[in-house]
Formats: C-alpha cells, sequence, structure tokens
C-alpha cells in the first residue's frame, strides 16, 4: 500500500511503485479525467499536474508521484490549491466552444492551467508553446487558442488554424 496525495486528499492505493500513475488514477482511484491516448508521451492527453507542473501520467510511474500533490481536472475543477485557475480554464474552453471529441480536452486545459499559472499574461506564441505536448485531432486549436486568449487577452491570428502538435 502507498499512499497519494490526489486532489487534496491522501488516499491509500494498493498498487506497486512502478505501476503507471496514469492506470493507478483510472483503476484505482476511478478518476477518468486523465485519458489514455497514445501511452507513449505524444499526445498530451494523460496529462495532470505534479506538485503544479504539467506531467504525462501514462510515462509517470506512481513511485516518483507519491512525495508531490497530484491536481487531475477532476479535483482541479473544485478549485484545488494545486491549481488555483483550472476552473476557469475549463469554463473559458465551454464558453469558446474549445472541445469536440473531448479526448485532448482535460490534458489540454491542464497544461493551459500550469502555463497560466507560471504566465498569466501569456502571449498567443507562449501558448502555443505551453501546448507543444498536447496534440489536439478536431479542433485545429483556434478554438483553444481564443479560450485562452479571454483569459490572458492574447489574441490568436484570425483564421490561423495551424497549431503545433
Amino acid at each position: 500500500m502507498s499512499t497519494l496525495r490526489w486532489n487534496g486528499r491522501d488516499l491509500e492505493v494498493d498498487a506497486p511503485a512502478t505501476a503507471v500513475l496514469l492506470d493507478v488514477l483510472r483503476d484505482e482511484l476511478g478518476d477518468k479525467t486523465p485519458k489514455p491516448g497514445c501511452r507513449e508521451g505524444r499526445c498530451g492527453a494523460c496529462t495532470v499536474l505534479l506538485d503544479g507542473e504539467p506531467v504525462l501520467s501514462c510515462l509517470l510511474p506512481l513511485g516518483r508521484a507519491l512525495d508531490g500533490e497530484i491536481t487531475t481536472l477532476a479535483g482541479g475543477a473544485e478549485g484545488s490549491v494545486a491549481a488555483p485557475g483550472v476552473a476557469e480554464v475549463q469554463q473559458a474552453f465551454a464558453r469558446a466552444g474549445a472541445v469536440q471529441c473531448g479526448i485532448c480536452t482535460p490534458g489540454m486545459i491542464m497544461a493551459v492551467s500550469a502555463l497560466l499559472s507560471e504566465v498569466p499574461d501569456a502571449t498567443d506564441e507562449q501558448v502555443l508553446d505551453g501546448l507543444v505536448n498536447n496534440l489536439c485531432r478536431c479542433t485545429g486549436y483556434q478554438k483553444i487558442r481564443e479560450a485562452v486568449g479571454t483569459l490572458t487577452q492574447a489574441t490568436p491570428p484570425q483564421g490561423s488554424e495551424a497549431g503545433r502538435g
């Protein structure tokens, strides 16, 4: 048994330290917000925050997360101390229609939240750089950039559908 700090709570998990954090979150804790996209660290759908920093949970062994605070979209939407802006980013995505299939959305929201906690007035270029590890196959990134722009006043180029996936 190991103790994991997840979304502000200490929980006992019955998993070896070598277990993949994504699997522990989904299977042991029932948190389905981190998505198993590629399971190779290429898509970012599994992005969670570890001590406020975005990490790919499909590549992270549980043992490396035991001393930190794990925040997922499920906890961040409730206003976690470790991710104070997650709810606001989630609302901005919804208002801008920055979701389609929903696979990338939790990872995108966590990555944007981490970026804005460090660079609250991020430019469009900084937003694109902050999302370099997150792939979206549906939206073309324009709506995502517009959503973030409502929080930062950054204005993405009009008509630009190019992202950096």
